[in-house]
């Protein structure tokens, strides 16, 4: 009776341990709280990111938390760099074409009409581009380095008036758009708009845009497009851009090491989880763009003249201005090569 009831406190006890988390870490180390910065609402974009900070915490007893502050609470979206500078906070999202001059050479995931269309080659490529060293030199210029693609899917374009189902229907619209993306329109010419996401639904309100490019389709309804839209095309597929996550350099590197390497171990997981959550959105948003607005669908022919005026011009005019200032013409190859590394 006496063992019976040694072995019952020793599992009493032995449980109480365990649902408090005392016997729960794999990762010991000290208390560390960070900080990242994000605009807009949780959505797919972000999931990874939460998967890998609910992890942290669990691996290590809570005493690495990673946070993320939504809604522009610790900095405006073109601002996330500077604050980053600063040391205002560990980590944080940034779109490349928000701040061009602050991250030149990151501008090449904007151009038109990369090889980056299916999902398996996006992530290989991405992956490789961000240990390119023009990519983290951008960063270092702002105490920051690369951690992880946003993975963004090609762009649509949700709009509204009379739909653009010939290419000399874009002659005139405003067009949210940015980097090369935003370039390409312009060779239709649209006037290119470069608009933070979180300001894009207003503008439309307030009749100051008629058109936007987003990555199709959850980024069209976390921020609300399609409410103001009237039609949507379905395959034009101009290219994407990246809006990825950095975290500040000083902060990294004053974590221990087995934290840091808990993080960069997480980046396959995170982008597998940023491609799930996209695809689970077109799920649900496909349907219900089919049956409130008008699809607009291109020819192959008309796709071959658009890639025609907006796509190698682009490239070349991107080159061309940015080849004083980091090696572009290396920047853009790689993008290639590793596309045709990946596919093989």
């Amino acid at each position: 009776m006496k063992l019976r009831s040694m072995i019952a406190s020793a599992l009493t006890l032995s449980t109480i341990l365990s649902a408090s988390g005392v016997m729960a870490a794999n990762i010991e180390g000290p208390k560390v709280f960070w900080k990242i910065s994000m605009w807009g609402n949780p959505r797919a974009l972000s999931e990874g990111m939460e998967a890998m900070a609910k992890k942290a915490a669990e691996e290590t007893d809570g005493n690495f938390e990673i946070k993320i502050f939504y809604g522009g609470q610790l900095s405006q979206a073109r601002e996330n760099l500077d604050g980053l500078k600063l040391n205002a906070f560990e980590g944080a999202a940034i779109c490349n074409f928000y701040h061009p001059g602050k991250n030149p050479a990151w501008m090449v995931f904007s151009l038109p009409f990369l090889p980056l269309g299916d999902p398996a080659v996006d992530k290989a490529v991405r992956t490789r581009m961000f240990e390119h060293p023009a990519i983290v030199a951008d960063m270092a210029k702002w105490n920051a380095i690369p951690y992880v693609s946003g993975l963004l899917p090609q762009y649509e374009i949700l709009g509204k008036g009379t739909p653009p189902t010939e290419l000399s229907g874009w002659d005139g619209l405003r067009v949210r758009a940015g980097g090369g993306l935003g370039t390409a329109m312009e060779k239709l010419g649209s006037v290119k708009q470069t608009l933070p996401a979180g300001e894009t639904s207003t503008a439309f309100q307030r009749g100051a845009l008629d058109a936007a490019a987003f990555p199709y389709t959850y980024a069209h309804v976390s921020f609300k497009i399609h409410e103001e839209a009237e039609w949507f095309t379905s395959n034009l597929a101009p290219g994407t851009s990246e809006c990825g996550w950095v975290f500040n350099k000083t902060a990294y590197e004053a974590l221990p090491p087995q934290y840091q390497e808990f993080l960069m171990s997480q980046r396959d997981m995170i982008m597998d989880v940023e491609q799930a959550a996209y695809a689970e959105q077109d799920t649900k948003n496909l349907p219900m763009f089919e049956e409130t607005l008008t699809k607009i669908t291109y020819t192959d022919a008309q796709l071959e003249e658009f890639r025609k005026v907006a796509g190698q011009p682009v490239w070349d005019e991107w080159i061309a201005a940015n080849k004083d200032a980091f090696d572009a013409q290396d920047v853009f190859d790689s993008i290639w090569q590793y596309a045709a590394d990946a596919a093989k």
